[in-house]
């Protein structure tokens, strides 16, 4: 088993995926001569040519509308966004044209496409360009939403994404590039609508997703140095959500955190939340907790930055809340 970066891992999905189906091909800002903003297409302008690795100016309504017209003619098209901040240019597109095509056309066209690119905070880009919009895309029926957390996923979930034959949002991390982890040389694929479980536990079930799993294994690390098994759960995906595992894990553990990077009101983790009161609400021996980013736009200041969003000390303590333990 090799490891490799993140971004390595997407290149080689997308690459693999253009390889196996001249179908498929890649466009978006600097995904060409640049090598991508993030360096994600490095060297597939050099083996896919002009024609499949496309540059285009700065107008996402517009490629995202090539996109959305080659998709309906048969073409497999990955619209690569700078950032999903960028999206909201594009966004009758994506919502009210790929979303929408299938059921307005009575099942005439289907628009087998993937939207990627970088979601939530990278760092000090103020408010602009650190939001986080999966609990947007998830409430528009016609769209599957995928927010993976680990090279490993990343290479098997995007992969399962240019084939399906539905619009798919695929969302990554710009701090999250660099980061490394074990994948197989084989092909493999990922379903998308399975939740993983990332470390198991007994005292409590935290549910996360994208790169906010991160926090959530950190913060088990600690509880378990004070006796509390937290089991983790990856959602991987937001449309469709993998409810099952979630239940399954609160009925042993009894005791649910969620944590998100979005802000709390109409997020992904306030529908969890209700489909857990309703779903297993005998099972529950606390309320659900939240730990979201504070309710206010991304400040610039770097501790500001620290106070609004989520972090590692913030999860323990909802933890200790909902365990009735000592703060």
């Amino acid at each position: 088993m090799r490891t490799i970066q993140f971004r390595e891992a997407l290149r080689e999905a997308m690459s693999e995926e253009m390889r196996r189906d001249p179908k498929v091909f890649l466009m978006g800002e600097e995904v060409a001569e640049y090598n991508g903003a993030y360096k994600v297409s490095q060297g597939m302008l050099d083996e896919f040519g002009p024609e499949r690795v496309i540059d285009t100016p700065i107008a996402e309504l517009g490629f995202a509308g090539i996109g959305v017209g080659a998709s309906m003619n048969g073409l497999r098209p990955i619209i690569e966004f700078m950032t999903f901040n960028f999206s909201l240019v594009a966004i009758d597109q994506v919502i009210n044209s790929a979303a929408k095509m299938m059921s307005m056309s009575g099942g005439q066209y289907s628009c087998p496409m993937v939207f990627r690119g970088p979601t939530g905070n990278a760092g000090m880009l103020s408010s602009q360009h650190s939001q986080n919009f999966e609990n947007w895309y998830a409430n528009t029926p016609g769209l599957k939403v995928v927010v993976p957390s680990n090279p490993y996923d990343a290479k098997g979930l995007l992969k399962s994404a240019i084939r399906d034959n539905d619009p798919v949002i695929f969302m990554e991390s710009e701090l999250m590039y660099g980061d490394k982890g074990e994948v197989p040389e084989e092909e493999y694929l990922i379903p998308i609508g399975v939740a993983d479980t990332k470390r198991k536990g007994k005292d409590v079930t935290i549910v996360s997703f994208g790169k906010m799993v991160k926090l959530a294994l950190q913060a088990a690390e600690e509880l378990a140095k004070d006796g509390v098994e937290a089991e983790v759960i990856d959602l991987r995906s937001v449309r469709p959500i993998d409810y099952n595992a979630i239940i399954e894990s609160v009925k042993r553990t009894n005791r649910l955190v969620v944590v998100e990077e979005a802000w709390p009101l109409a997020s992904i983790s306030s529908e969890i939340a209700f489909h857990v009161q309703h779903q297993a609400f005998d099972y529950l021996d606390a309320p659900v907790k939240r730990v979201t980013s504070r309710d206010v736009p991304l400040p610039y200041a770097p501790t500001l930055i620290e106070a609004s969003l989520p972090n590692v000390k913030r999860i323990i303590q909802a933890v200790k809340e909902v365990t009735y333990a000592k703060a």
